[in-house]
């Protein structure tokens, strides 16, 4: 895969230039492009690292990772537990997500699953597989990208101070042993999939968490809440 061909916010290029030749890298793309032949990828192709390109690496401050994408067409946009603005009902992950936020700051973003302002300030939402085949969640499991997606978290965890990384289930949790928790913060609970949320995701307080250790340690908080359309 040439890197020069990639759509790719150029803080991360410069970190992930040598993933894009590695064999791993080129078996992965003949993968994508002979199931985007036949079958319906998600999201579109333009978002796949729409992550990396909407949190630079020198402005990331805290890093939520996800599973997978939304496998419901018109739902995924290239960041975790986000969906596409007007996006109703919302998937129930981000309602316990939600849910969560209003009893740990009383923050009410019931009216939109569309994350990108948490993005836009410095919040990496990162699923560990970019893509997904519609209606069949997990699909794209084990062809690279946890590959790729180990790499940002290593980058990230060697050059960078002080980030926080939110390790929700299981799935993400296999990520925390490439996270130095001496120089990083990291929460760790159960998934906020109905599934597990009741199990301790609830009462986790993760939010205020965050904003604690990035104030302490002389970062700017993050505003959880999300604006209202207009």
């Amino acid at each position: 895969m040439n890197p020069d061909r990639i759509q790719l916010d150029p803080t991360w290029l410069t970190q992930l230039r040598e993933e894009f030749e590695q064999p791993y890298m080129d078996e992965l793309k003949a993968f994508l492009l002979a199931e985007k032949q036949r079958k319906q990828i998600l999201p579109k192709g333009a978002q796949w690292f729409q992550a990396l390109n909407s949190t630079p690496f020198d402005q990331v401050k805290v890093v939520i990772i996800g599973q997978d994408p939304y496998p419901t067409p018109g739902h995924a946009h290239g960041l975790c537990f986000s969906v596409q603005p007007h996006v109703h009902p919302l998937p129930k992950s981000l309602k316990n997500i939600n849910q969560e936020l209003m009893d740990d700051l009383g923050v009410d973003n019931r009216h939109t699953g569309y994350l990108q302002p948490w993005a836009d300030q410095g919040v990496l939402l990162l699923n560990a597989v970019l893509t997904v085949e519609a209606g069949k969640p997990g699909s794209h499991q084990n062809k690279g990208w946890e590959t790729f997606t180990d790499r940002i978290i290593q980058r990230l965890n060697d050059q960078r101070e002080d980030l926080v990384f939110f390790l929700w289930g299981g799935y993400a949790q296999k990520k925390g042993r490439l996270i130095d928790a001496q120089r990083h913060c990291v929460i760790k609970s159960p998934h906020p999939s109905p599934l597990s949320a009741y199990r301790g995701f609830f009462g986790s307080r993760p939010f205020s968490q965050a904003n604690q250790w990035l104030q302490t340690h002389g970062h700017r908080p993050i505003d959880w809440q999300l604006p209202h359309d207009g």
